[in-house]
């Protein structure tokens, strides 16, 4: 009995001791994906390469029989056939904590101010936890964004997803940046992926401003990285979020953009030999667009709040893209900004008649929704008889409706128009339309 029990003993202390890994080899790169063959890991998990210049860091996108399809997280060089590859583990987790605000960090969490590493406790899953939709505490409450157009004619709720729709030059990144000088929400989250490394140092020093960044966290993830990393820069981003928000605080996220977040996933998607499906858009881009947007929103009782805005590139001022088209079945309401305002020099250009949030209705008094309404339709009217003013046909006195409606619509004008640096609070807002409508 005792020489069975000691086999026992051994075998359990066997199970017990960690396994060595096994290591592979690289038998093949296509594009930017990088196939081994020889060892085992799960989707998502970190694998180590090795090349000439040292090594470097891949995750598992795929697998097919005894190949896994690896995507690098930085430039690739230095690549032979047969170099090493070995797992190191199974999920990527992102370092978080009060210490990230005021930061700049890269779409993996590594800083890129110069101003030394971050130092926190606490480890979280860029995956996040979904929350039980019957969890989640209602919209009721008006977010203010410092912006007129907004507060007063397309009032945000705590914890709405809205999207940004907009060609490229027409005042995306402006927006955003006065939203985050002028929001009233604790902490602001910004995620900046797939832009220009240029316009990254001009939003954060000009734009965001030494008094923005003080509570803000920047993700940075700009063109020139790789497909995987401008991918995990939306999921750094909202983790951090998730992070401030069941704290108890209110976060506003703004992510700028979510068509680089489809481009990337479709660029790792079509290089494991995913089929396209729509316009060149495979199947698992629009399987993941909702999953990234969920994320956001209020959280269960006692947690805090995620207001995001997604901005949304629409290619050729096509708001019938794929991915604006899809992004406005799952947000929670489009802003969208017109080329046209922005040629004629009125910022910021959000086009009031295209534009809608859901959940106003239940957010402000019905005095205000019947105060945006009225404006809707002066612009409306205003739209629909511009050529015929402009042409000298249309005789002043001919229609009621239109006469006031020219009347009051450089004064609207007036209204919609603000300055880069203009902060307004809500109230202010509501009482300057009011004050519009009835001069």
């Amino acid at each position: 009995m005792s020489q069975l029990a000691e086999r026992l003993k051994q075998c359990q202390l066997d199970n017990l001791a960690p396994k060595p890994v096994a290591s592979g080899k690289l038998v093949r790169m296509v594009g930017l994906t990088l196939e081994a063959i020889g060892c085992r890991a799960p989707i998502g998990s970190v694998c180590s390469v090795e090349t000439l210049n040292g090594t470097i860091e891949a995750e598992v996108v795929g697998f097919a029989d005894e190949l896994l399809y690896l995507m690098p997280n930085e430039q690739v060089s230095g690549v032979l056939p047969g170099a090493r590859v070995t797992p190191l583990s199974e999920r990527s987790q992102l370092s978080v904590g009060m210490e990230l605000l005021g930061r700049v960090i890269d779409g993996m969490g590594n800083p890129l101010d110069g101003k030394g590493d971050i130092y926190t406790d606490k480890q979280a899953s860029l995956e996040g936890i979904p929350i039980n939709p019957l969890s989640r505490q209602p919209i009721r409450e008006p977010l203010d964004v410092g912006i007129k157009s907004i507060n007063g004619l397309l009032t945000v709720g705590k914890g709405q997803r809205i999207g940004l729709f907009a060609g490229s030059g027409v005042g995306k990144s402006v927006t955003l940046g006065m939203m985050t000088r002028g929001t009233t929400a604790q902490v602001v989250v910004v995620g900046l992926i797939g832009e220009r490394g240029r316009e990254v140092k001009e939003f954060i020093d000009d734009i965001l401003g030494e008094e923005g960044r003080a509570r803000a966290v920047v993700v940075a993830a700009p063109a020139d990285s790789s497909p995987l990393v401008r991918l995990k820069g939306c999921q750094t981003a909202l983790t951090i979020a998730e992070y401030f928000r069941d704290l108890g605080l209110d976060v506003l996220l703004l992510m700028d953009s979510l068509t680089r977040f489809a481009q990337a996933q479709r660029e790792i998607a079509l290089s494991v030999g995913e089929p396209p499906a729509t316009k060149g858009y495979p199947p698992s881009v629009f399987a993941r667009l909702p999953s990234l947007v969920e994320r956001a929103g209020n959280g269960a009782v006692g947690q805090g709040s995620i207001t995001a805005f997604f901005t949304v590139l629409t290619e050729g001022d096509d708001l019938q893209d794929p991915i604006a088209d899809a992004a406005r079945a799952i947000l929670d309401g489009h802003i969208v900004l017109s080329r046209e305002l922005a040629d004629s020099g009125h910022y910021p250009a959000i086009d009031v008649e295209r534009s809608v949030s859901r959940v106003m209705p239940n957010i402000t008094s019905d005095e205000q929704i019947l105060m945006s309404k009225a404006v809707r339709q002066v612009l409306s009217v205003c739209r629909k008889n511009q050529d015929l003013v402009s042409i000298g046909a249309y005789k002043p006195g001919s229609d009621a409706a239109v006469d006031q409606a020219f009347n009051l619509k450089p004064k609207l004008d007036n209204y919609l128009q603000q300055g880069i640096k203009e902060v307004v609070p809500f109230d202010m807002c509501v009482n300057m339309l009011r004050s519009t409508l009835q001069s």
